[in-house]
């Protein structure tokens, strides 16, 4: 009778309580030290699996990743790529560590990164050593602006932002418990120093206001360097791209290089604005392309 009376118990409190709902989606930021240049990767930990966004630059780092996403105990079940820099997608062989899961970009982030890989190698392979993953891999499905998938209970959508901070850009966008959060790639690089090689910084700063658009819903946004936030990120990107671009301007007076000497005093200048020895490295490898960016721009407007 008291084992009738028990199971008529717990099928009555089952009934009232319902059906259990699903566990909230929850982001992981994986932030690399000076050696990973500072890069994150992000685990969005879903209802049914887990979604990498971007892979970090080492050997090791992908390890580190896939240790993550083991402890989670759930499964992988993609990788979504926000653009073709290696500190981006290097990891990602690791990550997937030999399993048949989607690895998505839009088609510019893939050509950047299958017509740049060999030269980034020769570039960088060296000054990382044993780290720098032999066998990178690379996209296995493009996707189109404003497509959406789903993985694991929830939808990501891309949006290809074209030339930035890389040749080809892209973010994504899904809805959390909390609202709509957004992976933004190195269209800012917070609390570090930018990446300006490219060339493209006024599409960068383009970019800039068009996210400001776009993301006025979103309650987090998550960058490629650096801490998460709102749209504070955005502003304080332009900034630092304004004066970069501002003093570049001032020294070059007019012509497509700088001189080492201005160089250093671009430094010099650069991290008045922004005090910190983060990537620092990085100021002087884009003065010239920027001095030719704004020499081409000075020539069109004639």
């Amino acid at each position: 009778m008291r084992l009738v009376l028990s199971f008529l118990l717990v099928g009555s409190i089952a009934a009232v309580a319902g059906p259990a709902s699903p566990p909230p989606s929850v982001v992981h930021r994986l932030a690399a030290d000076a050696s990973g240049i500072f890069a994150n990767a992000y685990l969005v930990e879903a209802p049914k699996g887990v979604v990498v966004v971007d892979g970090r630059l080492l050997t090791s780092e992908g390890k580190a990743v896939r240790a993550r996403i083991e402890s989670l105990g759930k499964p992988l079940l993609a990788v979504l790529v926000t653009h073709g820099h290696p500190d981006h997608y290097n990891g990602i062989t690791e990550i997937v560590a030999g399993a048949d899961v989607p690895v998505l970009a839009t088609a510019g982030v893939d050509r950047v990164i299958r017509e740049y890989d060999a030269a980034k190698e020769k570039q960088w392979a060296a000054t990382f050593g044993p780290d720098w993953p032999v066998k990178r891999t690379f996209p296995n499905r493009i996707v189109k602006d404003g497509e959406s998938v789903a993985f694991g209970g929830l939808s990501f959508t891309v949006h290809d932002l074209g030339p930035g901070e890389s040749h080809s850009d892209s973010y994504w966008t899904t809805d959390l418990d909390e609202g709509q959060v957004a992976f933004i790639g190195d269209a800012v690089l917070e609390g570090v120093h930018a990446y300006l090689s490219d060339g493209h910084s006024t599409a960068w700063l383009a970019n800039l206001d068009r996210l400001g658009r776009d993301l006025t819903r979103a309650v987090q946004i998550y960058p490629g360097h650096g801490q998460p936030g709102g749209l504070e990120l955005l502003a304080g990107q332009k900034a630092y791209l304004e004066k970069y671009r501002a003093a570049v301007a001032d020294l070059a007076r007019t012509q497509p290089r700088l001189s080492d000497e201005q160089k250093k005093e671009l430094v010099a200048r650069v991290k008045a604005a922004r005090p910190t020895d983060r990537l620092e490295f990085l100021i002087p490898l884009g003065a010239d392309p920027v001095a030719a960016e704004l020499a081409g721009e000075r020539k069109a407007a004639r």
